[in-house]
């Protein structure tokens, strides 16, 4: 049985297929992490909406808190 010697422009080649493929794979992959992200965050934002709606407190009222929130570091 003979055994072929692959030229170093057929390795080249050859993996140059394996990272292509690799990199459409990633590339899909990624799009589904953003896609989950999305819809993650429609989802706080349906929630959110429905907290607000479903309080006794004013927009102001909500706001001012949330950005007391943000300064103390919390």
């Amino acid at each position: 049985m003979a055994r072929r010697s692959i030229s170093i422009d057929e390795k080249i080649k050859k993996q140059k297929e394996v990272v292509a493929s690799a990199k459409d794979k990633y590339e899909a992959e990624l799009n589904e992490l953003n896609l989950l992200i999305k819809k993650k965050q429609d989802s706080q934002g349906k929630e959110l909406l429905n907290a607000f709606v479903n309080s006794n407190k004013s927009l102001d009222e909500i706001l001012a808190f949330m950005s007391e929130k943000n300064e103390n570091g919390a």
